[in-house]
């Protein structure tokens, strides 16, 4: 079977020339691509050295060179990593076979049980936990960490995938695609290391985190439109009827409307409820029809070991 390495890289000068020979002695039989992404240092000088297919992608962000990946490279089984020597390589052969063996469409390499010290920060590990439990929450709790880059694809699930985020987002549209298309996925326990000397984290805490948290309502917008426009529609409903409420009291008791303005609000807000419900049952009918979509690409392509 064709194999893949996938690396998107920016400024790794510090860790690719290892990350590249680490992943070629795990998988002697794959092609290891390594995709730069306006890289100022050495990255693409030395990922060529240790014997990487380079190649570039202008438009910056991860998400930008997982939608590039994907949509170039031509392969029976897709293995992405980051370029920072912080995945076990090691650990892909098993992670492949799983996903041949059992026919899956995605399987992750867990992070979350590694001892090193200053591998994975207390503020990410939390920030991973309370996204993975939101995802879980609105899609289905089948990722214990959903923000890993240690991922192996089948053909399938890359030749489908839409990829519309534009950076480290896209590991979260990569599980919620999963998820909304009810595919066979699995995590494997894999170590994690700490970067190199002269390797920076190029993940911005709190920026990264909030671009990840609107892509999640993004998410739920297009694949879960009447949860989305349903929940509008019952917050504005609840702020309608909190509002009407003193005017009713004061109607029946007096028989006058002193707050005409306010009653006006409430009733225009009770529409605007209504017509946030009506979109729901709309939209979720034309997600149904996208869904289906995906899903004939999806199985237009043969599952794992099979053909």
């Amino acid at each position: 079977m064709r194999i893949a390495v996938l690396i998107p890289c920016y400024n790794e000068e510090a860790a690719i020339s290892q990350t590249v020979a680490d992943f070629k002695k795990a998988l002697p039989g794959a092609i290891v691509y390594v995709y730069d992404n306006n890289s100022k240092d050495r990255t693409v000088e030395l990922a060529r050295a240790a014997g990487a297919v380079v190649r570039s992608e202008p438009l910056q962000g991860k998400g930008h060179v997982v939608r590039r990946m994907f949509a170039d490279i031509e392969a029976d089984i897709y293995v992405m990593t980051d370029g920072d020597a912080t995945y076990h390589a090691n650990s892909a052969p098993a992670m492949i076979q799983k996903l041949i063996d059992e026919h899956l469409d995605m399987v992750v390499g867990t992070r979350l049980h590694t001892d090193e010290a200053g591998a994975f920060r207390a503020g990410h590990q939390l920030g991973n936990h309370l996204i993975t439990g939101t995802v879980a929450w609105l899609f289905g709790d089948r990722f214990k960490d959903m923000l890993s880059g240690f991922r192996v694809f089948s053909r399938r699930f890359a030749k489908s995938f839409p990829a519309l985020s534009k950076g480290f987002e896209t590991e979260t549209e990569l599980a919620v695609h999963a998820l909304s298309l009810n595919m066979p996925v699995a995590e494997v326990e894999t170590p994690y290391f700490a970067r190199p000397p002269g390797s920076v984290s190029k993940l911005n805490t709190y920026r990264d985190g909030w671009r990840i948290l609107k892509m999640i309502i993004a998410l739920t917008k297009e694949e879960r439109p009447l949860f989305f426009f349903g929940t509008l529609s019952a917050l504005m409903a609840a702020g309608a009827v909190l509002l009407m409420v003193p005017v009713l009291l004061t109607y029946l008791e007096t028989g006058l409307v002193p707050r005409f303005p306010t009653a006006i609000l409430a009733a225009s807000i009770m529409i605007l409820a209504f017509l946030s419900l009506a979109s729901g049952f709309i939209l979720d009918n034309v997600t149904c029809g996208r869904r289906e979509i995906k899903r004939m690409i999806y199985l237009s392509h043969p599952a794992p070991g099979e053909g």
